[in-house]
């Protein structure tokens, strides 16, 4: 079992596909609005799919493996945003424009060269994600790159495409969804393979999602940017971990996938060691072992057998211990058969699927472990798996984990694996091939001319290194300007600047570190405009309220929208004095609690100013506060 890696040692390399939803009126291909998420339905279909040849002429591998699922497909409508294009009844409508122009913004920022000619291809989706069976997309732009710590990292292409539905409910063949967001506009961002360690992959996924926020143009909230990562090592092959929801959550799923592929190595080894060496080795048997198990103590078992169901017994020559071979970290090659059987047989009760080396020790037990081994002749080299359910979809697993230890004498099958709580990832479906996509005939191409592309290009706003860069000159901490560009207030901190005069870092902090404790006091900040800001912030430049002062008249602007900034802070009670009227009312503060403070000196001024800035509330900047404070113990000490 590995448990850490030497990623370098490991050939580990990963790259991203970065999904993005475009914050536009209208969905992509109809005129429902976007955006508008709904809890009810006025109506329901359903429907079954079908794979279909590609345009070459062959059937693409993962939409064969979807028919294998024989899935009832419901689709919940809500009359306030489908109509019959989402349903396939109608043909799309013309593609929308302005998410062609913010897919162009997101190229051009990412140095990407525009294509001509947009061009909607189809591809092939037989999970039931999308009622038509396809998704339709089109490539925006290609070439590109983004500066990536000390090196640039490629992006090979951008594409627009639909979103898909949500999914509410999977349970064995059947699986509900809702096509409130089917149809909202969708990027998608491919990066090269260069990633090359789990915390590369993290820092990528947010240096994109930073580019997207940039632009004020998508959408933000959970679901709205979702990341699919490749992985693999030198050796295995690309896996797909399917979305990723936050940029943190990469780190693990990353490692462990390394750990997964590097362990499926080791087994492919061990299999090849004991003449398993290609798919036509190994070997299995079926037998319907039900009738044993129809007064067993385990009660999934019992029951399946007293209600009519099938339990059926698989034998794998030659694969004695592999079941229990470590793939992730707590997880072994059983959890792989699983997966499998899940998935594609749609047996989806725990355990899923039992190991004949692994079955629970008890004696009526052990006595039907003894028949299963007689009558299927199963010799110290072999094992065998129970798997459970109506007699098809137990047929069906049966071949699924005859496929899986198949695939384990290549190593590392080209999967797409969800991603799970903890870092750890489970099968989703065979990695789809270039077999899916064919064109679309009926949307028409789209030319995008070069006084387009200008005047997009013209409107561009500032990057995020741009604006990093000009941040660090004002020694913005980095987090705060993350926030900023992330929450689309960097534009908002130039506005006040420029306008006010106002010391950059002091905006920058005002506006994002005390707007978010604001906001997270349940302040509405949302509602204060840049000219909100303005007002405040030329308060502050003019001398009228200290820095304390903005958050506080801030603060009551958000929450008096009738009022002005000058209202607002007369309403706090801001009235500066001249030095020395607030040095007289200084007269009277105590040193009391002073000497508690059992830290520096640093500290200790720092209690005795708050104590005074209470006190003068308003009256003196606490700057010139604290420095009178401090001269005035310095000359005490002295």
């Amino acid at each position: 079992m590995i448990e850490r890696l030497d990623y370098a040692s490991v050939g580990l390399i990963s790259g991203l596909e970065v999904h993005q939803q475009l914050l536009t009126r209208e969905k992509l291909f109809c005129r429902c609005p976007g955006g508008l998420y709904v809890d009810t339905h006025d109506g329901e279909v359903l429907r079954h799919m079908r794979p279909t040849l590609s345009e070459l002429g062959v059937y693409d591998g993962t939409a064969l493996m979807e028919f294998k699922t024989k899935k009832e497909i419901v689709y919940l409508l809500n009359q306030l945003n489908v109509c019959t294009y989402e349903m396939d009844d109608t043909p799309p409508f013309l593609v929308n424009q302005d998410a062609i122009d913010v897919a162009m913004q997101l190229s051009l920022a990412m140095h990407m060269d525009i294509i001509d000619e947009v061009h909607i291809a189809r591809k092939q989706y037989l999970d039931g994600s999308i009622p038509t069976g396809f998704q339709r997309t089109a490539i925006i732009g290609v070439n590109g790159w983004i500066p990536f710590k000390d090196r640039r990292l490629t992006v090979t292409h951008l594409s627009l495409e639909e979103d898909s539905c949500r999914e509410v409910e999977d349970k064995g063949h059947r699986i509900i969804f809702r096509t409130d967001r089917l149809g909202m506009p969708l990027t998608e961002t491919v990066t090269g393979a260069e990633l090359h360690t789990p915390e590369e992959v993290r820092d990528a996924v947010r240096l994109c999602s930073l580019i997207a926020r940039s632009t004020g143009r998508v959408r933000t909230g959970i679901g709205a940017g979702r990341q699919d990562i490749n992985v693999s090592v030198r050796g295995g092959r690309r896996v797909e971990i399917k979305g990723v929801a936050r940029a943190g959550y990469a780190v693990k799923l990353v490692h462990n996938e390394g750990i997964r592929q590097v362990n499926l190595l080791f087994l492919r080894t061990e299999l090849h060691r004991r003449g398993l060496k290609t798919p036509a080795d190994i070997r299995v048997q079926t037998l319907d072992a039900t009738q044993l198990f129809d007064s067993i103590e385990l009660d999934f078992l019992r029951k399946t057998a007293q209600e009519g169901g099938c339990v059926m017994a698989v034998k794998v020559e030659g694969v004695a211990g592999l079941a229990e071979h470590p793939t992730q970290p707590n997880t072994v090659f059983l959890d792989e058969l699983a997966g499998r059987i899940r998935v594609i047989a749609c047996l989806d009760a725990a355990p899923i699927v039992l190991g004949g080396g692994s079955l629970p020790q008890s004696p009526s037990l052990r006595r039907v472990d003894q028949r299963l081994r007689r009558k299927l002749q199963v010799g110290a080299k072999d094992d065998y798996f129970l798997v459970w359910g109506p007699k098809a979809d137990c047929i069906t697993a049966a071949n699924e984990i005859r496929l899986r230890f198949a695939d384990a004498t290549e190593g590392v099958p080209n999967e797409t694996r969800q991603s799970l709580p903890g870092g750890f990832t489970t099968f989703e479906r065979i990695l789809p091939g270039p077999d899916r996509m064919y064109p679309d005939t009926d949307s028409p191409p789209t030319r995008i001319t070069a006084e387009r592309v200008a005047a997009i290009r013209a409107a561009q706003r500032a990057t995020p290194w741009e604006r990093m860069k000009r941040f660090s000159e004002w020694n913005v901490p980095i987090e705060t300007a993350e926030y900023l560009i992330r929450r689309g207030k960097a534009e908002l901190v130039d506005y006040v600047v420029e306008k006010t005069g106002a010391d950059g870092l002091i905006a920058s902090v005002e506006i994002g570190q005390r707007g978010k404790a604001m906001q997270r006091a349940g302040v509405p900040v949302e509602c204060l405009t840049a000219d909100h800001w303005a007002q405040v912030f030329d308060l502050f430049t003019d001398g009228r309220i200290p820095r304390e002062g903005i958050r506080e008249v801030a603060a009551t602007l958000a929450l008096n929208p009738e009022v002005n900034a000058k209202q607002a802070a007369e309403n706090c009670g801001f009235n500066l004095q001249q030095p020395l009227e607030w040095e007289r009312t200084l007269q009277t503060l105590t040193m009391d609690g002073y000497y508690q403070v059992n830290d520096s000196a640093k500290k200790r001024l720092r209690f005795l100013t708050g104590k005074a800035t209470r006190m003068l509330h308003g009256k003196a900047p606490a700057e010139e506060v604290a420095a009178l404070l401090q001269s005035q113990i310095q000359e005490v000490i002295l």
